[in-house]
Parts: structure tokens; C-alpha cells; sequence
């Protein structure tokens, strides 16, 4: 018997910010089309049980314009509306599942839409794909296994994301570069200082040599 994850969502007028909520998903798949269907289906967990999701959403999306991301932890999609106004739910119908949650931390009030940084969300460097270029791989089972992409959507760098760490200390060893450069700037002055002091006792033995007493017979 399948599984419903956990979605969170959030929305400005010409954009739907969804989430699923599903560590370590493994052979992924997703698909959105233009009447507003969005289908889920993964496998997750140490048993490897079954989660799928079948969600109408109020009104019809841009495929097109849509995009995704496959983290570690969750799905993250940016679905694009097919027209800009406010939908105020997700579901089309009555009640939405008890699975369904409204996602506070990325909700942007209508009035507040057109102050600086609100609703200006993309993936972050996360490595998002096109929803219509998954439309030719059958969804994302098109794809052995997405949780590859996860890793790449790691790689890319977002904020907050595990397997930053690394990128963070590589970033360090570029600053070790520089160091490096400083220690060999220190090694090449030591040797000039050599340099200076040899010929310095050569000057000194120069001088001993003129005022050296000479004999007159």
C-alpha cells in the first residue's frame, strides 16, 4: 500500500511554490500537465516504500515555464501559472488533504508582492530542470533513478543544502593558494637576505684588504 509525503505550498499571483517532503527519494517520478494535474510517485526510506501523489490543482499551469528540483531532502518545484491572479487554494474542489499544508516561510502576501526580495524565489543554484524537457523522458522515470540529480542539485550550491560543506572547504583551499603564495614570497625574501649578507662579508673583507699596513723599504 502506497504512501501520501507531506507538500507544502505557497503562491504569488503568476507563480506556486510546492514542496514535497521526502528524504532520499529514489526512482522519482513527476508530472505536471497543462490542466493543472500534478502526479508524484517515489520510492524512500530503508524499506523502500511506496509514496505517490495525485494533486488537481485549482486552475491550469505553464508546463513550459515550470521547473523542479530534486534535492536530498525534498522535491522542490516553481509551478507557473497559466494565468497571474490569486488562486488562495491549491486544490481544486472542496478540502484540501490533511497532507496539505500551507508552507509559511515562503508565503508572500498579495500586498506585499511588490516590495524587494518577496516572492523572488528561484532554485538557488540547485540545479532546477524544465518540466516540459521531462516531457519526452515519460516523467522523471525516464531517468534510472533521480536521486542522482539530487547530488547535482547539491553540487550546485544552494544555501543550507547538505553536501555544501565541501564545496565551503575547497573555497578554503583557494584561499590556501594565496597563502601558499605568501609562504614562497617569504622563502624567496630569506634567500635574498643570504644573498645580502654574503656580500657583505665580501665588501668587509674588500675593505680589510685596502687598509691592509704596507711594508716601504
Amino acid at each position: 500500500m502506497s504512501r501520501h509525503p507531506e507538500v507544502k505550498w505557497a503562491e504569488t499571483t503568476d507563480k506556486i511554490f510546492l514542496t514535497v517532503v521526502l528524504a532520499d527519494s529514489k526512482e522519482t517520478k513527476v508530472n505536471l500537465l497543462p490542466e493543472g494535474v500534478f502526479d508524484f510517485s517515489a520510492k524512500a526510506g530503508p524499506e523502500n516504500h511506496v509514496y505517490e501523489l495525485k494533486l488537481e490543482l485549482h486552475d491550469k499551469v505553464n508546463v513550459e515555464e515550470s521547473k523542479i528540483n530534486i534535492g536530498v531532502r525534498s522535491i522542490f518545484c516553481i509551478i507557473e501559472k497559466a494565468e497571474p491572479e490569486r488562486w488562495n487554494k491549491l486544490i481544486r474542489g472542496g478540502k484540501a488533504p490533511h497532507y496539505v499544508k500551507i508552507d509559511w516561510d515562503k508565503w508572500v502576501d498579495e500586498d506585499d508582492e511588490g516590495t524587494a526580495g518577496a516572492g523572488d524565489m528561484d532554485m538557488g543554484g540547485m540545479g532546477g530542470m524544465d518540466f516540459s524537457s521531462l516531457a519526452g523522458m515519460g516523467g522523471m522515470g525516464g531517468m534510472a533513478g533521480l536521486e542522482g540529480l539530487g547530488g547535482m542539485g547539491g553540487l550546485g550550491g544552494m544555501g543550507g543544502m547538505p553536501g555544501l560543506e565541501g564545496l565551503g572547504g575547497m573555497g578554503g583551499m583557494g584561499g590556501m593558494g594565496d597563502g601558499m603564495g605568501g609562504i614562497e614570497d617569504f622563502e624567496d625574501s630569506d634567500d635574498e637576505e643570504e644573498t645580502a649578507k654574503s656580500g657583505d662579508k665580501k665588501d668587509e673583507a674588500a675593505v680589510k684588504e685596502e687598509t691592509k699596513p704596507v711594508d716601504v723599504k
